[in-house]
């Protein structure tokens, strides 16, 4: 399953590189890009898991960008 989410207040592109690694390392996650400039994320993940999976996606951007929120 492959969704698009719009950021709010991602301040930088390092952050948003950091996040997009960190989310591709998560388990059940097949690709995801995060763009610093379109204020974007894209996540491609298992459908059975894709709510556990966005929890923890939810974890990992406040981790490296704190003010960041995911607008559901």
């Amino acid at each position: 399953m492959k969704k698009k989410f719009k950021l709010q207040d991602l301040d930088c592109a390092n952050c948003a590189a950091k996040m997009e690694d960190a989310i591709k390392k998560l388990p059940g996650v097949h690709d995801a890009t995060v763009s610093f400039m379109m204020q974007k994320m894209t996540i491609d993940a298992e459908d059975g898991q894709f709510d556990d999976i966005m929890k923890k996606v939810v974890e990992v951007c406040a981790k490296v960008e704190p003010d960041c929120k995911i607008l559901f």
